[in-house]
């Protein structure tokens, strides 16, 4: 059989694995940071009128610039992130990974690099790849957050194009505080000048006040968002930028022609209509998480702080044993090659509650074993 490494594949994506994270049909499935809650029926019954009504019109092409759809987000961003946004100021795509890719196409590419602080969003490595942009693994401290003087000195010395900075960051949970990003935007602009983006597709479930406001006057400043966890809408691909207007006006120049199609955009504005109620599963989702936390530290584990919808835990002798007892108490959590570490979503009470049954006896299975070598990595979502 012809394998992908025997076609003339780019070089640097011979060997490379496809992005990926494991469904499996267990009961609980608490591994892809997913909102559990199902969209409320009177959302859903405002999906249908709404592509109903472009359904009429799919003869033609969407709005190239998606412009009603961005009014919208913009009022959103305004109104939850408490800083004013203009229409000119947000652009729309098939999920903030189409949102980053734009980004990596416009200012990456070919003898320009990424750097990232890993552990963090695998993607961000890899559609740097796909874009034939060069990855930096930038360093983080041993609890997860980023060392602001050993990463404004990667980036001084590196000098990279492109700056992600995950807030809050996955898998860790952690948020990154507004100085640290001013940091490193300060370095970023003295060695490049480059483009900083700023991913905050959990920015909902935060303790901390969203890293918006700091855009003003820092047009090499990006934020990034999504629909898929806060909205709960994964199934729909919608995600987002906030930047300066020429940020906007510079993706454009690599966007696909009509890359939003009228449905994505009429689902999109139905789900605008209802964001009071699907912010009140956010609130829910953050008790779920702090319980979380709370029961977890209270077994023994040792917990990442999380700001996300889902948390980090441990230490485990060997993460992917803990993984799969866990899996064979029919609880599927992710392994995200973080050594000693799994991460959990939070899920519905009672998933949690039968996570957290199966976590107490994973614990103590764990206790009285003797440790095993680590071995196994997986991707991040």
């Amino acid at each position: 059989m012809t394998r992908v490494d025997d076609l003339p594949v780019r070089a640097e994506l011979r060997g490379q694995s496809p992005y990926g994270a494991p469904q499996l049909d267990v009961p609980v499935r608490l591994n892809t940071n997913e909102n559990p809650y199902p969209l409320p029926e009177p959302l859903v019954a405002r999906i249908a009128e709404r592509v109903a009504e472009a359904a009429r019109g799919l003869n033609r092409y969407p709005d190239r610039d998606a412009v009603e759809l961005r009014a919208g987000l913009a009022r959103y961003l305004t109104r939850t992130a408490g800083h004013p946004v203009g229409v000119e100021q947000v652009w729309a795509a098939n999920g903030s990974n189409e949102v980053i890719q734009q980004l990596l196409q416009t200012f990456g590419g070919p003898g320009r690099t990424a750097i990232g602080f890993e552990p963090s969003y695998s993607m961000h490595a890899l559609i740097s790849r796909g874009t034939g942009t060069g990855w930096i693994s930038g360093p983080r401290g041993d609890d997860f957050t980023i060392d602001v003087a050993a990463a404004t000195r990667e980036i001084a010395e590196r000098a990279p194009d492109v700056v992600f900075v995950c807030s809050p960051n996955n898998p860790t949970g952690t948020a990154v505080a507004a100085e640290t990003v001013l940091a490193l935007h300060e370095a970023a602009m003295a060695a490049g000048p480059s483009m900083v983006v700023v991913d905050e597709a959990y920015g909902e479930f935060s303790h901390r006040p969203s890293l918006l406001p700091l855009i003003d006057g820092r047009p090499n400043l990006v934020l990034t968002r999504t629909m898929s966890k806060a909205f709960g809408a994964a199934g729909l691909r919608l995600g987002y930028l906030a930047a300066d207007p020429a940020v906007v006006d510079a993706v454009q120049l690599v966007r696909l022609p009509y890359h939003l199609s009228s449905i994505t955009q009429a689902t999109a504005l139905a789900a605008l209509e209802h964001t009071d109620t699907l912010l009140g599963y956010v609130e829910q989702l953050k008790a779920e998480r702090d319980r979380l936390v709370a029961e977890l530290t209270a077994i023994g584990y040792e917990v990442t702080a999380s700001d996300a919808n889902f948390v980090q835990f441990g230490r485990f002798a060997d993460s992917h044993a803990a993984w799969q007892a866990l899996l064979d108490r029919g609880v599927l959590v992710r392994d995200n090659g973080v050594p000693g570490r799994l991460r959990v979503t939070a899920g519905t009470p009672a998933e949690n509650d039968a996570f957290l049954d199966a976590a107490r006896t994973v614990f103590k299975e764990q206790q009285s074993r003797p440790p095993r070598t680590e071995h196994r990595t997986e991707e991040s979502v």
